[in-house]
């Protein structure tokens, strides 16, 4: 698959992420998770095809540093409430995903994608029950 294939791929296993956050109006949505997995499966690509393991590691290492910082944005706390977290970790798995994608770990990149949006639509309901909120 060509950098251009593996950019593409990375932006449409995040969208659905993004479009379930923008559903809910949270403040990371439709663009912002495929810019993450995209901007993510670009610096990985930049190391080329076959990559320093230790290169590689720090790069990774650098990635999750600066996602962890995004996520941090995305979390709010409003008196004794915190708002934020799902989104906060769903911003994690689109940087994942655009990692795994460029690793050529492509299995990995789509059972997270699948996962996450699972977990975003299917689960709600039921958080919806437990905390007595109904939309």
């Amino acid at each position: 698959m060509s950098n251009v294939g593996h950019l593409l791929l990375a932006y449409l296993l995040s969208l659905g992420i993004g479009w379930e956050s923008e559903i809910e109006a949270q403040s990371a949505g439709i663009r912002t998770f495929p810019i993450v997995s995209m901007a993510s499966c670009g610096y990985l690509l930049l190391l080329g095809t076959s990559p320093d393991v230790a290169a590689q590691s720090r790069l990774l290492q650098g990635l999750i540093t600066g996602i962890g910082f995004i996520g941090g944005g995305a979390i709010l706390k409003q008196g004794s409430t915190v708002k934020g977290t799902a989104t906060a970790a769903s911003v994690w798995t689109a940087a994942i995903i655009g990692a795994a994608v460029a690793m050529n770990k492509f299995s990995i990149a789509i059972a997270l994608a699948i996962l996450n949006i699972f977990t975003l639509y299917a689960l709600l309901p039921l958080k919806r029950r437990i905390t007595g909120k109904e939309r």
